[in-house]
């Protein structure tokens, strides 16, 4: 299996303080991960870590090629088109219909040429169930939609690997659900999803290989 995050004795910082130590892990191709943890536990600041929004200092922290403890703030970017990043409150663009939010970020990451930009909105958007959304402005959406439309746009640059920060937070028991069979029918197509999460009523319906954050230590266990 191709090795898409690994960490080795890796300090995990937030600010000037340690909130996880000596964190060893490994996600494959294609693997669903849930990362789960108390409020302050760690979870957001890993998920920080591996995106580069904050430094890694210590041990050995590689992810989609990279080397985070050597990067550069220039090639950070680069990094960031093999991540798709997916948040609890979507973060769309309210002024601008589904299209267009999909299009700026094509747009922002080096697409060009119309057709292929109208043909790969249409075909992430086709992998999340939304295609006859496209002209939707946001705000006409429901949640679950809406994080749809978040999760499409995570999947515009074919990435190795989505990190998703408790997506369902904001979403009711059924649309939380919707949301966590998108996010696995992606791992099944070979994209590796880690995912934080506080709904464990999700992991018991969808077992699966945990991370957990606990007294400053990362634990990994499954769940069957």
């Amino acid at each position: 299996m191709d090795t898409i995050i690994e960490l080795k004795n890796a300090t995990i910082y937030q600010r000037d303080n340690v909130v996880l130590s000596d964190v060893t892990f490994s996600i494959g191709k294609g693997e669903f991960v849930y990362l789960i943890g108390r409020t302050g536990s760690g979870k957001s600041s890993l998920l920080k870590t591996l995106y580069a929004e904050l430094p890694a200092n210590e041990g050995i922290v590689n992810v989609a090629g990279f080397d985070l403890t050597e990067i550069r703030r220039k090639d950070i970017p680069f990094l960031r088109r093999k991540l798709g990043i997916v948040f609890q409150d979507f973060q769309l663009l309210d002024d601008r219909n589904v299209e267009a939010n999909l299009e700026f970020v094509l747009k922002a990451t080096g697409w060009y040429d119309e057709d292929e930009i109208s043909n790969r909105i249409d075909l992430v958007l086709d992998k999340v169930g939304l295609k006859d959304k496209r002209k939707n402005m946001p705000y006409n959406l429901s949640g679950g939609e809406r994080q749809g439309v978040a999760i499409a746009r995570a999947l515009l640059n074919n990435p190795d690997v989505i990190l998703a920060d408790e997506p369902t937070g904001n979403l009711d028991p059924e649309t939380a659900l919707d949301v966590l069979k998108m996010l696995l029918r992606i791992a099944d197509s070979g994209t590796a999803v880690l995912m934080a999460t506080h709904n464990y009523g999700l992991i018991q319906k969808y077992p699966g290989r945990i991370l957990k954050c606990e007294n400053h230590q990362l634990i990994c266990s499954r769940v069957e």
